[in-house]
């Protein structure tokens, strides 16, 4: 592989599997889509995501922020932005501008929004999240401030669709029961993320909404899994020999038990490479072999041991994706950083150029 226009440190996103994983949801949903590309699509890159869904004619996008959506629109995406970020009156004339859908949860904002002019809103539904929207219970307290046609959607967030535990289907349960108290039901409903999704069409409804599993993450073992989309590189910038008992990083937090090579990867915290990864019994890929990152990661790099691997300055490392016929998945680095994979995902650095292949 050729890294001369890739710098010391990258993310590789394969476009080709990111589209097939979309794909797949939409498939097994039977509706459209709504990709969630929030928090720059979860780290991958929102415009990049966004103009390769383009090709699958998806309803629009979701986004959390009005400058998320703005950036979209800057880059030419003409499709439909809702923005979940509960909207407040004050930032309306943003929302115009940059023509975005708000997600609205109260009598008095709806009412704002729509003596404005006649734009679209959904209406977040609070089933069981317990953060924003208006509880399932108290839709009536909504009155007539619903009865427009600008109320376009109605959406419910479930707090644990990757469990099979019934606490799905009793949200869906409430969010259906509330939509028919309103006093029209909107074109659009929509409930499901991924893993809601793969599990069929009981959740599809209008929309389906996927985020992790778009990008190569698995909501859960016992659901259709993705393929991988993102990998992480970093070349090694130094090799040094390290004889037994030395010690290395910061808080001599390594201690060579024999005497082997350590190599200096560019690949840092700053990177998203959690600073205690080596105690969740981290590696690397050399040369398609697997190598332990040791001591603590620091701000700019990491320390791996290849012991009498042989390798050079320049060499490609494998933070997370395949090496010949080695592969670190994204759950094997969410796992051993202790985070979940929409965390590490959305915590690898600005400073890694995303490159598509």
């Amino acid at each position: 592989m050729s890294v001369s226009t890739k710098g010391e440190a990258w993310v590789e996103v394969d476009v080709e599997a990111l589209v097939d994983n979309a794909r797949t949801v939409a498939k097994i949903a039977g509706t459209r889509l709504l990709p969630v590309v929030k928090a720059n699509a979860y780290g991958v890159g929102a415009v990049l995501v966004s103009k390769a869904l383009e090709q699958l004619d998806p309803w629009g996008y979701g986004v959390a922020t009005i400058e998320e959506g703005a950036e979209l629109r800057a880059a030419g995406i003409t499709r439909p932005i809702l923005v979940f970020m509960p909207a407040r009156a004050q930032l309306f004339d943003a929302y115009d501008r940059h023509e975005l859908t708000p997600a609205l949860g109260d009598a008095g904002s709806i009412l704002e929004w729509t003596t404005r002019a006649e734009r679209p809103f959904h209406i977040e539904i609070d089933t069981g999240m317990g953060r924003a929207g208006v509880r399932w219970d108290e839709v009536d307290e909504l009155g007539a401030a619903v009865d427009t046609p600008s109320l376009e959607g109605c959406y419910t967030h479930f707090h644990s669709a990757e469990r099979q535990d019934g606490s799905a289907e009793r949200q869906l349960e409430r969010f259906l029961g509330a939509v028919e108290r309103l006093p029209r039901r909107p074109a659009l409903l929509h409930v499901a993320n991924s893993a809601a999704a793969l599990r069929g069409k009981q959740f599809a409804l209008d929309l389906v909404r996927p985020g992790i599993f778009l990008y190569g993450g698995s909501p859960a073992d016992d659901l259709p899994q993705p393929r991988p989309v993102v990998s992480v590189r970093a070349r090694v910038l130094s090799v040094r020999r390290m004889r037994t008992g030395e010690t290395a990083s910061y808080d001599t937090s390594w201690t060579a038990q024999r005497d082997t090579v350590i190599a200096t990867l560019r690949c840092g915290y700053a990177d998203g490479l959690g600073r205690t990864v080596a105690k969740g019994g981290a590696t690397v890929l050399l040369r398609g072999q697997r190598c332990p990152i040791v001591g603590l990661v620091q701000m700019d790099m990491a320390l791996v041991e290849t012991g009498t691997l042989e390798v050079q300055v320049g060499d490609t490392a494998t933070i997370v994706g395949a090496d010949a016929k080695q592969h670190i998945t994204l759950k094997e680095i969410a796992d051993w950083s202790g985070k979940v994979q929409h965390e590490f995902l959305t915590g690898l650095g600005a400073r890694l150029p995303r490159v598509p292949v």
